[in-house]
């Protein structure tokens, strides 16, 4: 083995991997990004040194690492340690994934092996989306984002299809070129005409769907949609008051106001003032949007703010809840949305996933102490309150229902599948990606919307704070958005889908299949190492 070559070679794949999420760049590098390091774990495996295993780990260990630093290191903004932290346990959990790829390459053979790199791995995307510790930002899968028109088959897989896709692509390749190099022919044309197949059909696939969708006609609505750009590290929950940043808000959303505007949409957490559930509907902010919006009888008011719910009794609260100083009560601290009219139907939804480090700490309900533990950015501190269930506002002179989705939670599909069986026939998301300045981060969480859009087919209005808002269309297309670190406001229509696609309906479907796979495959090779102790098979 050529240490030398190996080092490089990982750097490489590194380097490949990281490409996909950079807006100026493609999720085609996707395809042939693990051929470098799966030529490192061959030519390990086949050599002579001692601890293979580990030797691999160490080597795949450098490539992920080079990825997460290179797409993840914006998190560094908000906290230098938790953005040490995600990248060193997700490389080192790839990592893991890549050496259990080779351990039952080694025991099973390399029909299993090869396959098992694509069960294994979609398996642990399937974990991260679902388990307490969640982290869906480099599954292979959203590297397409920025490929809209390629992936347009998302509306039946989710993105753990482009994950399986990716990974079965790079394998096909690599056996393809090692076929070339041994002079096996007949192995060539095989998997020469595998490749051509799989590229032939879901490109034509994905290009039938589009020009299905592109051409959707259904009832539209006018939104305006501000982004008052607040600066979240001095201005938000310091230098400005909560009327001073309310009423920037009004103005830029004044810009764009007539009477045939059906929604103004704001940001997250656009009022910071301490709202309690229970007198909700006396507070002094809402009644300044309600006085705003009375000369457009048919608009609705969206807004996130931060809210508080009193719990007489610890026993009945969440375990997210923490005493009120000097009193008997417990509260609860929301991170939530309001829809506002001239009604008094005044609908609110409350952020369910949450920033991990940020908002939540995982394992809180073993570890209770650990409740105020978060990172203290200005605002509400400690693990926050949410509710288990989605919930979509009414619009209720037309029965049109929305989805209002918080920030993160837009990164997750099977999450956001749920307002869509709830009746959403279209996707309202705020978020604040002022934390992450003009970096990646902001322009990863943007595209990642776009999934959402033509997973379920619906049409998206997104407003942050600080960030990029856009209008997106139900096959990804972005048709109008703003700039980082602007005030503005842009108005716009967006058309309703009542429809329910295959992936709505049955979710990620393809990680419960392959986590079933995933756990056959262990125990396979489990099975084979204990008779290999035994004695029983050499």
């Amino acid at each position: 083995m050529n240490f030398k070559n190996s080092v490089f070679l990982s750097v490489l794949s590194g380097i490949l991997l990281s490409l996909a999420w950079f807006d100026w760049s493609s999720g085609l590098y996707l395809f042939i990004a693990l051929l470098p390091l799966l030529q490192v774990e061959k030519k390990i495996t086949n050599s002579e040194i001692k601890n293979k295993g580990r030797v691999i780990f160490l080597f795949a260990s450098l490539a992920f690492l080079i990825w997460n630093v290179a797409d993840t290191w914006w998190i560094s903004y908000v906290t230098i340690v938790g953005a040490s932290a995600v990248i060193l346990a997700n490389t080192f959990l790839m990592a893991t994934v890549f050496w259990l790829f080779h351990i039952t390459k080694r025991k099973l053979g390399n029909f299993i092996g090869y396959a098992s790199i694509i069960i294994y791995w979609t398996a642990f995307e399937y974990l991260f989306l679902n388990g307490e510790l969640y982290w869906p930002w480099l599954n292979f899968g959203n590297g397409f984002a920025n490929n809209i028109k390629l992936i347009q088959w998302y509306e039946y897989t989710g993105v753990l299809g482009g994950t399986v896709w990716c990974l079965t692509v790079n394998i096909i390749l690599f056996c393809l070129i090692n076929s070339f190099h041994s002079g096996k022919k007949n192995l060539l044309s095989i998997f020469s005409i595998v490749l051509f197949l799989i590229f032939s059909i879901t490109i034509a696939w994905s290009i039938g769907l589009y020009k299905k969708n592109v051409s959707y006609k259904g009832r539209s609505y006018k939104i305006v949609v501000v982004q008052p750009n607040i600066n979240p590290f001095t201005e938000k929950f310091g230098s400005l008051s909560c009327w001073q940043q309310l009423n920037k808000i009004l103005k830029l959303a004044n810009q764009n106001a007539d009477t045939t505007i059906d929604y103004f949409l704001c940001p997250e957490t656009a009022i910071v003032d301490s709202i309690w559930e229970d007198s909700i509907n006396t507070n002094q902010h809402l009644k300044k949007i309600r006085e705003f919006i009375r000369p457009y009888p048919k608009a609705k008011f969206i807004i996130g703010l931060t809210l508080y719910k009193k719990y007489i009794l610890r026993d009945k609260t969440n375990y997210t809840a923490r005493k009120l100083e000097n009193t008997n009560l417990y509260y609860d601290t929301y991170n939530a949305v309001v829809q506002i009219d001239s009604s008094n139907y005044l609908p609110i939804y409350r952020k369910s996933k949450m920033v991990i480090g940020l908002e939540r700490i995982p394992y809180q309900r073993q570890f209770s102490f650990l409740t105020n533990s978060t990172i203290d950015l200005g605002g509400p501190s400690g693990s926050l309150g949410f509710q288990d269930n989605r919930y979509v506002f009414m619009n209720k002179s037309d029965g049109l229902k929305i989805a209002p989705i918080i920030c993160y939670e837009s990164d997750f599909g099977e999450y956001v599948t749920d307002y869509v069986k709830k009746g959403a026939g279209l996707f309202f998301i705020i978020t604040n990606d002022g934390w992450w300045g003009n970096s990646q981060g902001t322009k990863q969480h943007l595209a990642f919307a776009r999934l959402r859009a033509i997973e379920n087919r619906r049409s998206i209005a997104r407003s942050a704070n600080t960030g990029i808002s856009s209008f997106i269309s139900q096959t990804g297309e972005i048709t109008d958005n703003t700039k980082i670190g602007e005030a503005t406001v842009i108005k716009g229509s967006l058309m309703v889908n009542n429809e329910t696609t295959f992936y709505t309906l049955h979710g990620d479907y393809i990680g419960r299949i392959a986590l079933t796979l995933a756990i056959l495959f262990f125990l396979m090779v489990l099975a084979k190492f204990i008779l290999k102790i035994a004695g029983i098979v050499y």
